[in-house]
């Protein structure tokens, strides 16, 4: 069944926690939550502390994106709160070991660990992770930035992903300029996980649009 996962980007952070209170009220599940250090990507947003209060204060599941330079710090301190799924960059470690290593750690705490790659990225570079991942995420703009056009090329991508993990248990989530007109191509390609942003946040009947995804996917 596919999913949307609105994304924290942009609402506001001291706005977060009503806005997944919102989210969560009209039946959404996840709620993606974008974290950037200034390094991995030029923008900072979201602290531990604010997700841990979403995730003490509110029922709906959090799924964390980590866009940043030393993802094994971050993942540590992130399983604290803890989240359902944390997804780091392919590009981000520096040697496979940290990738299995990461890997284990999250599996014993029973998250979901999921890799992301950027648009230039090739999906075959992550044939060699498919035993240690539950998720790979597609990125469909560049990271760092919201409000981004949609990548058409993302869609050859997600076929390739598809085709890649062969019936592997692998969750497939594509995030970036996902909205209502082109929502339909990207899960037919193969996601499972779309992820929306501006036009969530933005969207002056949400529950009419979660509601027509979910009856165009019955």
């Amino acid at each position: 069944m596919i999913k949307v996962l609105p994304s924290t980007n942009p609402c506001p952070e001291n706005g977060l926690l009503e806005y997944a209170e919102k989210l969560y009220d009209i039946g959404v599940e996840y709620l993606h939550c974008d974290v950037m250090d200034g390094r991995f990507v030029e923008n900072t947003c979201l602290d531990i502390d604010t997700i841990t209060n979403i995730r003490n204060n509110c029922g709906i599941l959090l799924d964390v994106h980590l866009m940043v330079a030393e993802p094994w710090v971050w993942v540590k301190e992130c399983a604290h709160i803890p989240p359902s799924i944390i997804t780091i960059h392919y590009e981000s470690p520096k040697k496979f070991s940290e990738f299995i290593k990461m890997s284990k750690y999250l599996h014993e705490k029973e998250i979901l660990f999921g890799v992301a790659i950027k648009p230039g990225t090739p999906v075959d570079i992550l044939a060699g992770l498919l035993d240690y991942i539950d998720l790979i995420l597609v990125m469909s703009v560049e990271p760092g930035k919201s409000g981004q056009s949609f990548i058409p090329e993302s869609l050859e991508k997600i076929k390739a992903v598809k085709d890649m993990i062969a019936g592997r248990d692998i969750l497939i989530e594509v995030d970036g300029g996902i909205n209502a007109d082109n929502y339909a191509s990207v899960a037919d390609a193969g996601a499972d996980f779309l992820v929306m942003g501006n036009a969530m946040y933005t969207c002056s009947d949400r529950k009419a649009l979660l509601g027509k995804i979910d009856k165009h996917y019955k």
